[in-house]
């Protein structure tokens, strides 16, 4: 073929080693694969005897002269007649099954043609195969068994759309059911793979919102029908599509599916990894196989032969383009692309094959097309693999980078020094607690805590036994951290504590625990430690702001301070009866 040398030429200047191990071992596996499935089988050529004669004759009995010679011609709007003659050493005349894969014709007869004169005919029509259609695209007509050997096999097709497409193959009863069991299993199973795979990267595109997914469960979605209709088992539901309209609609399939399979490879690599034009070049190039399957998908006659060589020629171009893409992507450092590799060289060689080697013997009959039905139930399961692994170490990546922002975020709203709140993180949880006190109608108070003398403390004993003191004093706030207080230190020894759902004498209590615990640090010779404690309580039906709250509970402070020092002092929020304020001296 002339784009075999072209293809070659490029493929070595841009593909990696690893990739022709693998296309080599492929092609060699494809070559030896090719031959026939075993001795007892015997291939029909194209060197039949032909005939061809209006499609309007209805005798069927009425055998054409044939011409074994040159090649059928004239034949799409007519009926075509073959000859095989069976009489070739090797075939066993009793027992011969004839299997062929489903083409484009409106009605087919076989006539096994017996040493007696006999003739058993079997016909089938678009819509109309009954029991002789099989799993894997094969239609199948069983020679009954008589005493009389068989001596040669007639068809004619009414309308074949045309005549080199054709795969006949002639096998013994046993093995030809044990193909059709075969490939129906294989079948079967390549489709469950495609439908597990578009299921599942269609929930992962709705998941990680990304396009790649998207098109990768498309295009499993469309290989799946396409597989549907190939292997005939639509025929299950619709069976009036036999024949004909089943041939028509995996054209139109496939070529969709190139198009999608081709957009799935373009969205999983970044655009920094790829030049524009040549993203371009290859999209355009995988549409290009999607247009020419519309005309193709219909025709019935004319140059079906040249479309179709159209269509080969972009395939291949498009192959060629996206293993470019991939190549490029991966030198560049995609990690997208050194992934994806393993998924996209098996269907590449997989199609590579089927326009370079001779395949209608392949996988128990079912020849390029099955071929590549499990290539791409290879390529779905590699790539949803790939794009979990892939995906998820994304994730990982962004959990942890949300996880070191938040981190950030709390050292942040954190004293360096005590590991307490800083004055910004206690003001925002105060606030928050100030909003759900309004909403339920529950007390709350502003607690501000000064360091006694720690001017001296620091002047006589230095900075460091000072901020000592300081870590010491936070230890013990923080026993009473939880749900319903929020300590901090506000600045300088200056600490505070916003207590919730607790007021009159229970409030006293508690702030005067917490003034006497502090008092019980230990540390060692500095002796005894105090704190003046200022307190501003917030009824459940006042409404009052954080900064109102903070002024009057420094102002309890300052009176603490001034009247002796290690005490507690406690003003309410303006408008409160004068019997409600209270105040609470303790020496």
């Amino acid at each position: 073929m002339p784009w075999s040398p072209w293809l070659t030429r490029g493929l070595v200047k841009v593909q990696m080693k690893s990739w022709w191990t693998a296309l080599l071992a492929a092609l060699a596996f494809c070559a030896l694969t090719a031959a026939p499935a075993s001795a007892a089988s015997h291939i029909l050529g194209h060197d039949l005897c032909h005939a061809v004669t209006p499609v309007a004759v209805p005798q069927r009995h009425a055998l054409p002269p044939f011409q074994c010679s040159g090649k059928p011609e004239n034949y799409q709007q007519a009926s075509l007649w073959l000859r095989a003659d069976l009489t070739a050493p090797g075939l066993d005349r009793h027992d011969l099954t004839l299997m062929m894969h489903n083409s484009r014709f409106d009605r087919l007869l076989v006539g096994f043609l017996y040493t007696d004169g006999q003739i058993h005919w079997q016909q089938i029509a678009t819509g109309q195969f009954g029991a002789h259609w099989r799993a894997g695209g094969q239609i199948v007509f069983s020679a009954p068994h008589r005493d009389a050997p068989l001596q040669a096999m007639m068809l004619r097709f009414d309308r074949l759309t045309h005549y080199e497409y054709l795969r006949l193959r002639l096998l013994g009863g046993d093995e030809a059911s044990q193909q059709a069991t075969v490939l129906a299993t294989a079948v079967g199973g390549a489709l469950l793979l495609l439908l597990l795979g578009a299921v599942y990267n269609a929930s992962l595109a709705f998941a990680v919102r990304r396009q790649f997914p998207a098109w990768q469960a498309a295009w499993a979605a469309c290989m799946v029908v396409w597989g549907l209709f190939w292997s005939q088992l639509a025929l299950l539901i619709a069976p009036d599509l036999a024949g004909a309209p089943s041939a028509q609609i995996c054209t139109a399939l496939a070529c969709l599916a190139i198009t999608l399979a081709t957009q799935s490879a373009l969205t999983a690599l970044s655009r920094n990894h790829l030049p524009g034009w040549l993203r371009r070049i290859t999209m355009a190039l995988g549409l290009g196989v999607g247009l020419i399957g519309v005309p193709l998908s219909v025709m019935r006659s004319g140059p079906i032969a040249a479309w179709a060589g159209v269509l080969d020629g972009l395939t291949l171009s498009t192959l060629f383009a996206v293993a470019v893409c991939l190549t490029l992507a991966w030198r560049r450092g995609s990690g997208e692309a050194r992934a994806f590799a393993g998924a996209w060289i098996v269907p590449m060689v997989a199609l590579a094959c089927t326009q370079f080697l001779d395949m209608d013997t392949l996988l128990w009959g079912g020849g390029a097309q099955m071929l590549v039905l499990l290539a791409a139930a290879w390529q779905t399961l590699w790539l949803s693999v790939a794009a979990t692994h892939r995906f998820a170490r994304i994730r990982l990546e962004r959990d942890r980078a949300r996880q070191a922002a938040a981190s950030a975020q709390d050292l942040a709203r954190r004293d360096p020094l005590t590991g307490l709140r800083n004055r910004r993180g206690f003001v925002e949880s105060a606030e928050t607690m100030l909003d759900t006190a309004r909403a339920e109608g529950s007390p709350l108070a502003l607690l501000l805590l000064d360091v006694d003398k720690f001017k001296a403390i620091n002047d006589t004993h230095g900075h460091e036994a000072g901020d000592l003191v300081l870590c010491t004093l936070a230890r013990r706030l923080e026993r009473w951290d939880g749900a319903v207080c929020t300590v901090a230190r506000f600045g300088g020894e200056e600490f505070a504590a916003m207590v919730a759902g607790l007021s009159g004498l229970p409030l006293l209590h508690f702030a005067e625990n917490m003034r006497e615990g502090i008092a019980q640090c230990d540390h060692g010779a500095l002796g005894m430690v105090t704190v003046s404690v200022g307190l501003a309580e917030l009824s459940a039906d006042a409404t009052g702001t954080f900064q109102s709250l903070y002024r009057l509970a420094d102002e309890a402070l300052y009176q603490a301070k001034r009247q002796g020092r290690n005490r507690v002092v406690v003003v309410q929020t303006p408008g409160e009866p004068p019997e409600m304020e209270r105040q609470l001296i303790l020496s």
